[in-house]
C-alpha cells in the first residue's frame, strides 16, 4: 500500500513537466488522480505507469481557459470514492523573454487567463466540493520563485497574484479544514524548456553530444531532459522534488497548513 492510499488528487496541467511528474507520483503512492491537460496521448502513457505501480488515473482533454470544462473536471474527481483530497493547481505558461514596452499583449492575456483566472475557478471549485461533502481537503497552487522577484515581468506579475490568493485563502479559510499551499519553484527542467529560446535549449544538447531540432511547444524527451538535469544539476532541478513536496504537503494532518514552500537548485539560475 502506497502512501497516499485511497486518496483522490486533481492535477491540471498534468500532460507534461512538473503536472506530469506530479500526477505520476502521487498515483504510485496509491492515489486516484484525475489528470487534465491538452495532450492525451502524453496522459495516456502517465496513466499506464500509474495503473502498473498499483494507483489509478482518469484522464480529462480540454484547454484550462475553459471554465465550465474545468468546473466539470473538478466535479468528477469529487464524485470519486470519498471524495477530492487534494487539488493541485499546477497548469501554467510563461512569456518570460518578453519586454513589457515590445510584448504582444496577447501573451498577457494568455498568461492571465491560464496562470491567474483558471487557477482562481480551479481553488473556487475545490472548496465549493470540499464543503459540500464536509471532508478535510488541500489546495496547491504551483506559483514560482519569480513571485519573491519584484522585477519579474508579466509572468512574475501572474506568479505574485497566485501567492497573493493563495494567502487570501488561508484567512478565508480558517475555519474550515482546507489548507492552502503555494509551492514555488526556480529552475525545474520543464520550466526551463518552456521559458528558453529553443535556440538556447539546442545549444546546450549540442554541446552535450546530443541531436536534438527543438521548437516552441515541442515536449523535451525524457531522457535528453534527463541528461541536461545530470550535466547541469547546480543550475536545473529534476521537478521530482517538486512531486516529492506535494507527497509531503497530502500527508499533514488537517490541522496543520504548509503555507509556503520555496524550492530551487543550487544556483539561482536566471531565465
Amino acid at each position: 500500500m502506497g502512501q497516499l492510499s485511497g486518496k483522490v488528487f486533481a492535477v491540471t496541467g498534468a500532460s507534461s513537466g512538473i503536472g506530469q511528474r506530479i500526477a505520476e507520483t502521487v498515483g504510485s503512492e496509491g492515489a486516484h488522480v484525475f489528470m487534465c491537460g491538452r495532450s492525451a496521448d502524453w496522459m495516456e502513457a502517465s496513466k499506464a505507469k500509474i495503473e502498473a505501480a498499483g494507483g489509478g488515473a482518469t484522464i480529462h482533454t480540454f484547454d484550462i481557459t475553459d471554465e465550465a470544462a474545468l468546473r466539470a473536471f473538478v466535479d468528477a474527481a469529487a464524485a470519486h470514492g470519498d471524495g477530492l483530497d487534494v487539488m493541485v493547481n499546477n497548469a501554467g505558461l510563461g512569456h518570460t523573454n518578453d519586454e513589457i514596452a515590445d510584448s504582444d499583449p496577447a501573451h498577457w492575456r494568455e498568461m492571465l487567463d491560464v496562470n491567474v483566472f483558471a487557477l482562481l475557478v480551479g481553488c473556487q471549485q475545490a472548496i465549493r466540493v470540499m464543503r459540500s461533502a464536509g471532508r478535510p481537503g488541500r489546495i496547491v497552487n504551483i506559483s514560482s520563485t519569480a513571485a519573491i522577484n519584484r522585477a519579474s515581468g508579466v509572468y512574475g506579475a501572474t506568479k505574485h497574484a497566485v501567492n497573493a490568493i493563495t494567502a487570501t485563502l488561508r484567512d478565508e479559510l480558517q475555519d474550515d479544514d482546507i489548507r492552502v499551499t503555494s509551492l514555488m519553484p526556480g529552475v525545474f527542467a520543464s520550466n526551463f524548456v518552456r521559458n528558453m529560446d529553443p535556440a538556447i535549449i539546442n545549444g546546450i544538447a549540442q554541446s552535450l553530444g546530443i541531436d536534438l531540432s527543438f521548437k516552441a511547444g515541442d515536449k523535451l524527451p525524457d531522457e535528453v531532459q534527463q541528461r541536461i538535469i545530470s550535466a547541469m544539476n547546480k543550475q536545473i532541478g529534476d521537478s521530482q522534488a517538486l512531486a516529492d513536496a506535494v507527497v509531503y504537503i497530502a500527508q499533514q494532518p488537517i490541522n496543520i497548513g504548509v503555507d509556503e514552500i520555496v524550492i530551487r537548485p543550487q544556483k539561482n539560475l536566471e531565465i
